[in-house]
């Protein structure tokens, strides 16, 4: 079946030249209509486009049809980047001061960027919920005087859906992420490519508290048991199987 191509997917089928001035240091610099973020030729600083609104290709059923999959590969792609930057802001005003659960969240992060290099899940489902997976702390802490895994996973994704319907995600995006929330501490009800990187990611952080990394042949064990992805196997044999 064809399709008739949208006015509002040009600027992604045909790219146009557009310019930004760097807040940095002011240099104009050029960045195309199908991209989100340049480096500055003359500082180095990371200029990323502000987007308002939802594009065509964030709620349309054919928009992968409509630019090509690559083109919306890459769209999903660069919108995780600059998805990442607001929920980052987000995650600091819902934690204010509790500089231990954003500091956690940002090494989840950065591991599930890793991993995501080599693994085939989504950018646009795994940063957000790598950044908001443990929201759920502050309500269960607050509610209960616990933060217990499993009330973790129940009051999390209440908490991660505010904040999500913020951004412009579709609405069964929304729902995967926090799907992966409400379950980030029980392997096996979910086995998407998406929740192994952000297991992966969390148990990377975690590993240094829940074993004796003195002990190798014991965490060696443990590693092949509890990780769900290769490359978090990998990364976590680099990290805490090193020779000293």
């Amino acid at each position: 079946m064809s399709i008739d191509f949208c006015p509002g997917s040009a600027k992604f089928r045909e790219p146009q030249a557009d310019e930004v001035r760097c807040p940095n240091c002011g240099y104009l610099v050029e960045i195309w209509s199908d991209e989100v973020q340049v480096v500055c030729p003359k500082c180095k600083n990371k200029i990323l486009r502000t987007q308002d609104g939802a594009s065509c290709l964030d709620w349309c059923k054919e928009a992968a049809r409509c630019v090509g999959k690559e083109t919306y590969e890459n769209y999903l792609h660069n919108k995780a980047i600059t998805l990442k930057d607001k929920l980052l802001k987000e995650l600091e005003e819902f934690f204010g001061q509790d500089k231990k659960r954003i500091d956690h969240a940002k090494k989840v992060l950065g591991f599930a960027e890793e991993l995501l290099k080599k693994e085939p899940a989504d950018w646009h489902i795994v940063i957000p919920a790598a950044i908001l997976h443990d929201v759920g702390i502050k309500i269960a802490e607050e509610k209960y005087g616990s933060s217990a895994g499993n009330l973790q996973e129940k009051e999390g994704p209440a908490a991660a859906r505010k904040i999500l319907l913020k951004m412009t995600l579709k609405k069964e995006d929304i729902e995967e992420i926090c799907a992966i929330i409400a379950h980030h501490h029980t392997p096996g009800k979910i086995d998407t490519d998406n929740f192994k990187v952000l297991y992966d990611s969390d148990w990377l952080v975690n590993l240094k508290d829940e074993a004796n990394v003195s002990d190798k042949q014991k965490l060696e064990n443990m590693i092949k048991r509890i990780f769900l992805t290769a490359a978090g196997k990998e990364l976590a044999e680099k990290i805490y199987l090193k020779e000293e």
